[in-house]
């Protein structure tokens, strides 16, 4: 039998990597009980990369999910975040952010992306990890949420991707294992293309995150056996695709942009 610590030690291995050093720093347990999805902390890491974040700036986190993006950004960039989602409460995310001794820093609360109750040009920065492609692929989303930005606030995003040139067609590999709503799921020409096309921001960014689906792989595999029970059976389903997909043709887009003007 594997001893508790023994086990930590494999799966430190496991979730410690150098393409994301600030992440393998936090709590494998903590990690584990609180996924929804891909590694959140993973994806917001690597979006981190390509942001300008500095001490005090105002964020806003769409789609937080369990707030542990917020939690991350907060803790590692000294930001001001507001932690916002539709399906997890605020008073549980509150447990957590105080938990986290981030509770000057984080506020959490209950929003619907097109119905957000804040002052124009409030934010330096809003982020969704793993959540933009639920509302943001509408033609008329980026003109609503960039008036919550600030002259030249940054707007970034790290979603699911299609990686291959036939979006908007079902891989034949994964025939019976798609579903109608991965038609959400983009490439990095088409979110370029879907903002730039608005004439509302300047583009800065847009990419495949390097080695995407390998992570994505990796950490379905690993909370199909370790994460909290409501996530395993849908994890391991997710394991399954991604390994038959072998990034043929997923993976994740980073994409990036600034409003005019600062």
């Amino acid at each position: 039998m594997t001893s508790p610590s023994n086990r930590h030690a494999l799966l430190a291995d496991k979730l410690v990597h150098p393409q994301f050093p600030r992440a393998g720093s936090y709590d494998l347990e903590w990690q584990f009980q609180n996924a929804m999805g891909p590694n959140p902390l993973w994806l917001a890491e690597s979006l981190s990369e390509l942001l300008e974040l500095t001490p005090g700036m105002r964020v806003l986190d769409l789609g937080c999910g369990r707030a542990v993006t917020s939690i991350f950004l907060s803790r590692e960039f000294g930001v001001q975040v507001v932690a916002a989602d539709l399906w997890v409460q605020p008073h549980e995310n509150w447990t957590r952010v105080a938990e986290a001794g981030l509770d000057a820093q984080v506020m959490p609360l209950h929003a619907e992306a097109h119905d957000l109750k804040f002052a124009h040009g409030y934010f330096d920065a809003i982020v969704s990890l793993d959540a933009y492609h639920y509302f943001g692929t509408d033609d008329l989303y980026l003109g609503y949420l960039v008036q919550f930005l600030r002259p030249g606030g940054q707007l970034g995003i790290c979603v699911p991707a299609r990686t291959d040139a036939a979006e908007g067609t079902v891989p034949l590999h994964m025939d019976d294992a798609w579903d109608w709503d991965y038609h959400s799921f983009h490439g990095p020409r088409w979110w370029r293309r879907h903002w730039e096309k608005t004439g509302k921001v300047r583009m800065e960014h847009a990419d495949l995150l390097p080695d995407g689906w390998r992570h994505w792989l990796r950490w379905e595999q690993l909370t199909a056996l370790e994460g909290s029970a409501e996530w395993r059976k849908e994890s391991a389903a997710w394991a399954e695709k991604l390994e038959e997909d072998a990034g043929q043709s997923l993976g994740f887009a980073r994409v990036v942009a600034r409003t005019p003007g600062g």
